[in-house]
């Protein structure tokens, strides 16, 4: 049995490469970016009007000119005009450029307008003002998103408007999601008393699309004929196969068993840790596998603790984010092994305040509507005190 640390480094040391494919735009969002993104030409791309109003030239206002007639408007999306007189000014839409021979706009609630002229009536304007600037946010060919940024909203916007209607961004990993155990139905059956629904795949897929992963799913009895057919035809067409159950010490335990038949590695079986002490993990040349315990909550935190990671680190995106959070109350906890506690999370100053949740047990999945995440409280220490802060792992 291995510890936790020592299981994430292995993991993290199986990273995989799963290339890139080009995606339009409107579908990158959640992806992650693989090439550079430049300006195509200045942003903005002209000086822009900033505020409807009038445009002038402000050597007219410095002479003290406060009223100036009318040429003309403006409009955004319009070829530029000439102010044919500088004592003179023309009406200016916002995003519109800004009119030859002007380089000042005072907005329609500073002027006052009768007759086709309009009456500056305030003193405090300064050149320049309500323009924005040529190249003043980013210059042609400056780098506006870099390589391995995940793309949000603002990213889009980005690419929208350098023209880049397809983009290169990391592929996405084949995932198959498989539970095992014939005490398990689908969610559309009625179970015996015997029998319960099958929901630990549903979570894994939630979890999963958190991350923008469309994975496939399968189930599959305890038969070990039928989970050796199986899970080695998918190991041939998959990245990665996350499973649910069948790696503890019961008599219908096979899945350890089979995949050593099939030619997976096993890299540990067995972590320091409470939930999931059960947990598997090996590879298949390229193919990962991460086998959970099938209680629900070692199969939730055993997919936030290890395969998040993994899989941030496989696309090159950041992912040591875990955050911090100090302990509310007292709590004890004697075996020598990891504890991930579960936390109903406050914010106090802006800090974060973890309260303890105890439920009953690893398969208590109730219990997990009622909190925010997990503190990860270390294994060498059994007391750990109010006020202390511990490595936090949300999924809210």
């Amino acid at each position: 049995m291995i510890s936790s640390q020592k299981a994430l480094e292995i993991i993290l040391d199986k990273t995989v490469d799963f290339g890139t494919e080009e995606a339009s735009f409107l579908e990158a969002q959640g992806r992650v970016l693989k090439e550079e993104i430049v300006a195509d030409r200045d942003f903005p791309p002209f000086n822009r009007v900033s505020m409807d109003g009038i445009a002038i030239d402000y050597n007219s206002f410095e002479k003290s000119r406060r009223s100036f007639s009318i040429e003309g408007i403006q409009a955004a999306g319009s070829e530029q005009l000439r102010l044919q007189n500088t004592e003179n000014c023309l009406e200016v839409m916002t995003g519109a450029i800004l009119p030859k021979n002007c380089d000042t706009v005072i907005r329609y609630e500073d002027v006052v307008i009768q007759d086709a002229v309009a009456t500056i009536t305030t003193e405090a304007i300064e050149k320049g003002q309500n323009v924005h600037s040529k190249g003043k946010d980013r210059t042609a060919n400056d780098v506006l998103i870099r390589k391995n940024t995940l793309i949000s909203a603002a990213e889009l916007g980005i690419l929208a408007t350098v023209g880049k209607s397809s983009v290169k961004v990391a592929r996405q990993p084949k995932i198959m999601i498989v539970s095992t155990g014939d005490e398990l139905v689908e969610v559309d059956n009625t179970p015996f008393d015997y029998q319960i629904r099958r929901s630990n795949v549903y979570t894994l897929v939630s979890l999963l699309k958190r991350l923008g992963i469309k994975a496939d799913n399968d189930h599959i009895k305890d038969d070990k004929a039928v989970l050796k057919a199986k899970i080695g035809s998918y190991l041939e067409a998959y990245d990665v196969l996350l499973f649910s159950g069948a790696v503890s010490k019961g008599k219908y335990d096979f899945l350890p068993e089979v995949l050593d038949e099939l030619g997976v590695q096993k890299l540990f079986h067995k972590v320091a840790q409470r939930p999931g002490k059960p947990f598997w993990y090996g590879k298949k040349q390229n193919v990962s596998v991460f086998a959970f315990p099938g209680n629900p909550v070692s199969t939730f935190i055993g997919c936030l603790k290890y395969f998040y990671p993994w899989y941030k680190k496989s696309v090159e995106i950041p992912y040591n984010h875990q955050g911090k959070a100090i302990l509310r109350e007292d709590f004890t906890f004697k075996p020598e092994l990891t504890y991930f506690l579960q936390v109903k999370l406050d914010e106090d100053g802006g800090l974060k305040i973890a309260k303890p949740v105890v439920g009953n047990g690893s398969g208590d999945l109730a219990n997990l509507t009622d909190v925010d995440g997990f503190l990860e409280l270390p294994a060498e220490r059994t007391e750990f005190k109010a006020g202390e802060t511990f490595p936090l792992i949300t999924f809210r």
